[in-house]
């Protein structure tokens, strides 16, 4: 009797273990780099596809299995069958294009909502005297400020104080509400990189000081290149990033600078509004944005904006 109980109890505890362990993991459970693309002469049509790896080719899934979604919305919202078919059609070597045939676009789209958080770094904090938040500052872009990782940057003629920011975005992949710090993870498609495009005029001196017409100009929010799976990144909060303008670095961190994890910006942003597949969190930026150097610095057409993080890869748009 008494071993049956301990093996009860032992059987118990591990079953508790690993479903926190995979609470903890990301929702895919599977390492991939999955992006939106065209073809080229294909009139813009988008289509879902996994990179074979950086750079590489890509495997388009909709070829693979006609009933997958157009768009990384329609895929996330499939959840784990989604994913599962991705996998196989990774594993399976066909239906791939090659790079030079398509054009990568964002990797997500019209998504619900897009949540900044401002101030989130501590060394971005100490560049502006500014002090540690105690809790996330939260403010919003509209979705249709999302451009790709190779598109341009729109400089509109109503700003002359438009600066960069360079962040880790992550991308939810599953409905929630009021959720849990320690499940946050498991709310989580992967990570992309991010420019946080941002009207220093309009943000800090117009508008009553709001930031939203400051961030969310057209072409504001370029992301990519590809969207890569919580499972492929080996610690979001220990990742080298980076921001370039016209080849000289302007921004060099690292993502453990950020005060408020992902677990916690999830947790927290589901207090307020439930969270959908697709929506984007753009988490924060480093120091070194030209509005905070002496003399301000802002970015003039014919500026070329490189946005590199570790293990993601770079997004570079050219302003124009």
């Amino acid at each position: 009797m008494r071993l049956l109980r301990s093996f009860c109890t032992f059987r118990s505890l591990f079953i508790q273990r690993q479903t926190t362990k995979q609470q903890r993991r990301g929702l895919s459970g599977a390492a991939m780099r999955l992006v939106q693309f065209c073809h080229h002469g294909d009139g813009g049509v988008t289509r879902v596809g996994v990179e074979q790896g950086e750079g590489l080719g890509v495997v388009d899934l909709k070829a693979f299995d006609p009933s997958m979604p157009s768009t990384m919305r329609g895929f996330l919202e499939l959840g784990a069958a989604g994913l599962e078919c991705a996998q196989r059609a990774l594993s399976s070597g066909r239906c791939v294009v090659v790079r030079s045939d398509i054009q990568l676009l964002s990797p997500i789209t019209a998504p619900e909502k897009v949540i900044g958080v401002g101030l989130n770094y501590r060394d971005h904090c100490l560049e502006q005297n500014a002090p540690i938040p105690k809790e996330p500052i939260i403010f919003s872009k509209f979705p249709s400020a999302i451009t790709g990782p190779y598109d341009d940057i729109l400089l509109p003629a109503e700003s002359q104080e438009v600066d960069w920011e360079v962040e880790l975005a992550f991308v939810i992949g599953k409905r929630g509400k009021h959720i849990k710090e320690e499940d946050a993870l498991s709310y989580v498609a992967g990570f992309t990189v991010a420019n946080d495009v941002s009207a220093r005029d309009w943000q800090m001196k117009r508008n009553g000081k709001q930031w939203l017409l400051g961030k969310t100009f057209d072409s504001f929010c370029p992301l990519g290149p590809a969207l890569v799976t919580t499972d492929a990144v080996t610690d979001p909060h220990r990742l080298a990033v980076s921001c370039l303008v016209n080849g000289d670095v302007v921004q060099s961190s690292n993502t453990d600078q950020m005060i408020f994890k992902t677990q916690a910006l999830v947790s927290w942003v589901s207090k307020f509004v439930t969270l959908t597949p697709g929506d984007v969190f753009l988490t924060g930026t480093p120091p070194g944005v030209g509005v905070f150097r002496k003399p301000p610095i802002f970015l003039k057409r014919g500026d070329v904006v490189q946005c590199q993080i570790e293990q993601l890869g770079s997004i570079i748009n050219k302003v124009i």
